[in-house]
Order: C-alpha cells, then sequence, then structure tokens
C-alpha cells in the first residue's frame, strides 16, 4: 500500500507543474481558464472513481480495483504523453487523458480503507502518516454500502463525519489553488519564461516534498503528546497565515507582457495606461523579435496594471508556511476520520472522504484561474484566507466531537485528542 500510495504520487507530481506549458506548446488555442479545467479533471476523475473502487473493496479482494485502477493510470499516462501528435484539438485529448489519470486515482480510498482495518487504533496515526510520508517522497521524486451506518455497538457521529469531509475539502482547495497558480503567478510575477517557471518551481516543490516528509516523522510523535484535533488546529493557522503572506503591498509593479496584435491593429489604451509616466513604460517587456518568448504579466490582464508584484520573498515564505500546513492538515484529517468511523469496514465512507477532497481538486483549479485571470491575486488570496477563517470557526464548533469511535461509547480512555 505504501508502494502504490508512493507511486501514484510520482505519477501525479512529475506533470503537475508542466501542465501549463506543455498546453501552450501543442495547443496555442488553450488559455489560463481551460488549464483551470485540464487540472480540475484529474479529480473530477478521481471524484467519481473513489466511491466506486470504496465500494468494491468492501466486497472484493482489494487487489481486483488495484489492478483495474493501476492499468487505467499506465494507459491514460501514455495517452497524455502523445496529446501532441493530433493535428487538432490537442487540449482536449489532455483533458481525457487527466481525467483518466484521475481516474485511476481513486484507489487511494483503496489504500486508505486497508490501513484503517489493518491497524489498531494505537497504531493508525503512526500508519497514516507512513502513508503520506510515502505520498510526499513521490512529490519530491516526480518533478521533477448502507450497513456501515449502524453499528452492532454503537452509531457513528455523523455530523463529526460531515465536518471531517468539510475540512477536508477545504484543505484539498487551499492546495489545488497553490499547485495550480505556482507556474502562473511566477511567470507573471517574475518574468520567468516557461522553461524556468517549471524547473524552478520543480524545485521549489522538491524542498516542500522534503519538508513534508520532516514534518510527518514529527507529527507521529507529537500527536501522542497534544492529539490530533489541536495538531489539524494548528495546521489550519499556518496555512491560513502562509496565504495571508501572498497578499500584494508593495508599491512597485510587475513587468508587463506587451503582446502582439493580430492586423497590427494598436489597443485602445486605458484610463490607467494614459496615467502612467513616460518611465514606467520601460516596464513593458517588448520583445526584440517576433520569435522571442514574452515574459512579464500579460497586458490582457488589466490588473497587472496596477496591482503591486508579490516578491519572491513573500513567495518561497508562503511555500513553506503551507508546505509546512498542508501535511499536517492532511494526515490529521484521514487519522480522526478513521477513528470516528471506528472498527467497522470503512471502504464506503473512505471512498466519499476522497471524493470530498476530489471535488476539492476539481473547484479549486476553476475556482483561482478565473478569479486571478479577470481579478489578480489580491482577490484570489483574500478569498483563500477567508475559506481557512470560515474552516477554523468550523472546527471549533465541532472539536468535542471529534473523538475515536471507542473513546466517544467509553470502552478506551481519551488520549489527548
Amino acid at each position: 500500500m505504501y508502494l502504490t500510495m508512493f507511486l501514484s504520487s510520482v505519477g501525479f507530481s512529475i506533470v503537475i507543474m508542466s501542465v501549463w506549458p506543455y498546453l501552450q506548446k501543442i495547443d496555442p488555442t488553450a488559455d489560463a481558464s481551460f488549464l483551470g479545467w485540464i487540472i480540475a479533471s484529474y479529480s473530477i476523475g478521481q471524484m467519481v472513481a473513489s466511491p466506486l473502487f470504496g465500494v468494491w473493496s468492501n466486497y472484493r479482494p482489494r487487489r481486483e480495483p488495484l489492478v483495474v485502477s493501476t492499468t487505467i493510470s499506465v494507459a491514460a499516462n501514455c495517452l497524455y504523453a502523445y496529446v501532441h501528435l493530433p493535428h487538432s484539438h490537442n487540449k482536449y485529448y489532455m483533458l481525457t487523458a487527466r481525467a483518466l489519470v484521475g481516474f485511476g486515482a481513486g484507489n487511494v480510498a483503496v489504500v486508505r480503507s486497508y490501513i484503517a482495518g489493518a491497524t489498531s487504533l494505537k497504531e493508525r496515526t503512526s500508519a497514516m502518516a507512513n502513508t503520506s510520508a510515502c505520498q510526499a517522497v513521490g512529490f519530491i521524486l516526480g518533478p521533477e454500502s448502507g450497513g456501515l451506518d449502524q453499528d452492532a455497538e454503537g452509531n457513528i457521529d455523523h455530523v463529526a463525519v460531515v465536518a471531517i469531509n468539510v475540512l477536508f475539502f477545504v484543505i484539498l482547495f487551499v492546495f489545488a489553488v497553490f499547485e495550480t497558480i505556482a507556474t502562473p503567478l511566477t511567470m507573471d510575477m517574475y518574468s520567468w519564461t516557461r522553461k524556468e517557471a517549471v524547473f524552478y518551481n520543480g524545485i521549489i516543490l522538491s524542498v516542500v516534498g522534503i519538508e513534508s516528509v520532516i514534518v510527518f516523522m514529527v507529527v507521529k510523535t507529537l500527536s501522542k503528546k497534544t492529539g490530533e484535533r489541536a495538531i489539524l488546529h494548528g495546521g489550519l493557522l499556518v496555512v491560513l497565515v502562509g496565504f495571508f503572506i501572498l497578499l500584494p503591498w508593495g508599491k512597485k509593479l510587475p513587468n508587463i507582457q506587451w503582446q502582439e496584435i493580430k492586423n497590427n491593429s494598436i489597443p485602445r489604451a486605458t484610463s490607467t495606461e494614459m496615467l502612467m509616466p513616460f518611465w514606467s513604460l520601460q516596464a513593458l517587456q517588448l520583445p526584440s523579435n517576433h520569435t522571442a518568448e514574452p515574459v512579464g504579466c500579460p497586458i490582457t490582464q488589466s490588473w497587472c496594471l496596477n496591482t503591486p508584484m508579490i516578491y519572491l520573498a513573500q513567495y518561497i515564505t508562503s511555500d513553506i508556511l503551507i508546505g509546512l500546513g498542508y501535511p499536517v492538515c492532511n494526515v490529521m484529517s484521514y487519522t480522526l476520520y478513521s477513528k470516528i468511523l471506528g472498527p467497522k469496514p470503512q471502504g464506503v465512507y473512505m471512498g466519499w472522504l476522497t471524493a470530498s477532497g476530489s471535488g476539492a481538486r476539481i473547484l479549486g483549479p476553476v475556482f483561482v484561474s478565473q478569479i486571478y485571470t479577470h481579478l489578480g491575486p489580491r482577490w484570489a488570496f483574500s478569498l483563500i484566507c477567508g475559506v481557512v477563517v470560515v474552516s477554523l470557526l468550523l472546527l471549533e464548533i465541532v472539536y468535542k466531537r471529534l473523538i475515536a469511535f471507542s473513546v466517544r461509547y467509553g470502552r478506551m480512555q481519551e488520549e489527548n485528542c
């Protein structure tokens, strides 16, 4: 199961940072909005597949859905590798390929339900942390039915179940935003070329992966002293600070990318451009020849003309904080969820948890690509901060209910939950 998680993570991370440059190269008609759908298609496939594989694993040997899902992943990745060959509609082939890869990745529900069933309550946190650590190592090496509702000895706390699903949705939502916006943001803010953006963000993602492995190891020990709920609370706070730091606040504007206009027509100047002093026009990146790759913030994004740039130190600090908070929230939510569900088979419930995360990966890329393109980073990251604040309030409301099934029914004393 650890190996399955590792390979799934490698297959995802080896692609994610290069999707945008690859898409631009194979189909010039694709824009940043379509990028959001490309990223989201992975999660659409995973959201559909996770409950199906979860139910399958409850009634049949788990190796069956694992073999089928792996076969689908291999075929889908082969398709992705050759989407540049067709003479037209290449972006739709890429969309299909990523959706099928996501469908294959629905086996995560099978992996986690097996681990939940194969470990004792005391072993659960450590096993879940090891699983997430294998997932993080993959990120380093890549860039680069109803019977479950009632238990013979007690009922599952469905309020707690729903709350964890919502929190997990938020956790995956904000991370999907982070991984989707990284390449376009750095290309706009720092005038990086496609190659530079893929290379530098690949390095950053690898460092964040190393950081995540260390965090998983520390969390295994720390959770025994403080409990999973407190660590989840702290992780969400760290993520909130990470996105708050990304808010533009200075006076320096990003370099503007002056795009060539068809039919040699000159674009109508906006009132903002008319007010720009002569020396500010030097920020416009005018390519010396038509074959040079244009860099900078596209002038078609009107916010580029009045939104301060996000300094590189801000971006790196945010990466470090999100890389610290996300793995903590991820493993704690899975651990709490499995403990709340109790001793019964958890395939269906784990399938729904994975599906909620997949839903977040659908909405996250679409949300950020639309808001970022039309309103800019200030609106995008402010709204993300608002979402995290709401999730913290939800956690406070249900905090006392997020306890293990055996603790709830008095068969075991609560230990630092």
